[in-house]
């Protein structure tokens, strides 16, 4: 098999998604938690399917995620050549610059290949 290549390494960061809508938040002080249990996108290098379980925990700001087009951007990683890691890194990034949260995190629990489970956790908190 070929070695990875930088083409590898960037594959999907930069990929055109749907926009993730958001609606203006009328209350302070509390946590949004959303699941995605069924989570797809493809390996840039094999091409095969990756399966895993998302999870997103933010605290809004002056902004909540509209969870329709939240799906609609997550639907379209089933096509998407992106690895792991940069798949939570990338949601934590849109989903940032989408919304501005005070707080967020994104935890990747990928499914087990070749005998070894893969769990990807980024976070920011807004300054």
């Amino acid at each position: 098999m070929s070695e990875y290549t930088d083409e590898h390494a960037r594959a999907g960061i930069d990929a055109t998604l749907p926009k993730i809508e958001c609606w203006p938040n009328q209350f302070p002080g509390y946590e949004i938690n959303i699941a995605i249990p069924e989570f797809t996108s493809i390996s840039p290098k094999t091409g095969l399917p990756d399966f895993g379980v998302l999870s997103l925990r933010y605290r809004p700001d002056a902004l909540c995620l509209e969870l329709k087009s939240l799906k609609n951007y997550f639907l379209a990683y089933r096509s998407l050549g992106i690895f792991y890691e940069n798949v939570v890194n990338r949601v934590l990034r849109d989903i940032a610059e989408a919304c501005s949260p005070l707080e967020i995190e994104v935890v990747g629990e990928f499914n087990a290949r070749g005998g070894m489970r893969a769990v990807v956790k980024a976070g920011q908190t807004k300054s």
